[in-house]
């Protein structure tokens, strides 16, 4: 009965330092995890403007194109309903690609311009900081 009850206690303590050694390795990675996120330049701000500047640019690009499309293009018809139909889909598809394209090219540009204004704000920032 004793060599069970000791063998019993060998394995709960095994078992408890297992659990205690697994519990290291989720200390350190949330201690790491902490460290990254405290030592990011990056604030909630920064990374708000680095996502809706794009997005808005496109979208209002998008619309622009739009638009001037619907301005210079749809203007332009011809009476043949016939022919108007077959335009119609070639008209629709020019309409999808151009647009698309026009979109991607603006918020591409427009995210390269709001990651050098936030880069340009963090050694704005870490000069006054060091100035301090």
């Amino acid at each position: 009965m004793n060599d069970m009850i000791a063998e019993s206690r060998g394995r709960l303590g095994e078992m408890a330092d297992s659990i205690v050694a697994k519990l290291g390795v989720v200390d350190r990675k949330v201690d790491e995890m902490a460290r990254a996120r405290t030592n990011e330049p990056d604030t909630m701000g920064d990374k708000i403007f680095k996502a809706a500047v794009p997005a808005l640019a496109g979208l209002i690009a998008g619309k622009v194109f739009q638009t001037l499309w619907h301005k210079g293009i749809v203007k332009r018809r011809s009476n043949d309903s016939e022919a108007d139909e077959r335009q119609g889909l070639l008209l629709t598809l020019l309409f999808a690609g151009l647009s698309s394209a026009f979109g991607a090219v603006i918020s591409q540009l427009s995210d390269a311009g709001s990651q050098a204004f936030v880069e340009h704000r963090h050694i704005k920032r870490a000069k006054r900081s060091g100035e301090r």
